[in-house]
């Protein structure tokens, strides 16, 4: 699904980040991407979200490259096939709940029939999550967790190919933070949409199928020392 090709990326202030690093990406799976901070996890979820681009190298999105995509092009890439969960849940607070989870169904122009069916979707995913009750607060009023369980579906509601999970247990307590580790599992079972989380968390971290630690700029398969 995904192919990352030699991709290099580096900064003038921290020096080079990336370097010649590949990774493949296939339907399903879930691959934690673990390592001290500054050594670039962000920085290689935001190249695959094509929030930033390598300085070179290739990224492959179904046997195409992306990263000559114009503007117009990322946006709907973006929309279309990748859901984003940062440690900030960056809920809209004068939104509602079920405002934030359908707010990306604005960013492109679908049918009547379309909306009807993410909405749908929406509430199926807001019972998985257990946050129906909530769906009519503001976001000022529910706890941390809630907040990132809303970023979770509001993700999920078109359907992505693939989920970029930043630090998202980053700002939660112990239990908190293994409830949504559980969770993402659970979705990712279920749902078969692929799972990439950068974490400094070792409990989040084993709950993936493949544990990859980023090393002097490449990805390296985690022997269990950090």
């Amino acid at each position: 699904m995904l192919r990352i090709e030699s991709i290099t990326k580096s900064f003038i202030q921290r020096g080079l980040v990336l370097e010649k690093l590949d990774l493949v990406v296939n339907e399903g799976d879930s691959i934690a991407v673990t390592g001290p901070s500054g050594s670039g996890k962000t920085t290689l979820m935001n190249i695959i979200g094509l929030l930033d681009k390598p300085d070179s190298g290739d990224v492959i999105f179904h046997d195409k490259s992306i990263l000559a995509f114009r503007p117009d092009e990322s946006a709907l890439y973006r929309n279309k096939n990748i859901g984003f969960v940062f440690q900030d849940h960056l809920l809209l607070p004068h939104l509602t709940v079920r405002e934030n989870i359908i707010l990306p169904l604005f960013a492109r122009d679908i049918s009547t029939d379309e909306y009807d069916e993410k909405r749908a979707y929406a509430g199926q995913l807001m019972e998985k999550t257990g946050i129906t009750g909530i769906a009519d607060k503001y976001p000022f009023q529910i706890s941390g967790g809630e907040a990132q369980r809303v970023t979770l579906v509001r993700a999920l509601i078109n359907k992505p190919s693939l989920l970029l999970a930043d630090e998202p247990t980053g700002s939660l307590d112990a239990k908190n933070a293994g409830l949504l580790g559980d969770l993402l599992v659970r979705l990712n079972n279920e749902t078969g949409t692929a799972l990439i989380v950068a974490t400094h968390s070792a409990d989040l971290a084993a709950k993936m199928k493949l544990h990859l630690r980023l090393e002097e700029g490449k990805l390296v398969p985690w022997h269990g020392k950090y």
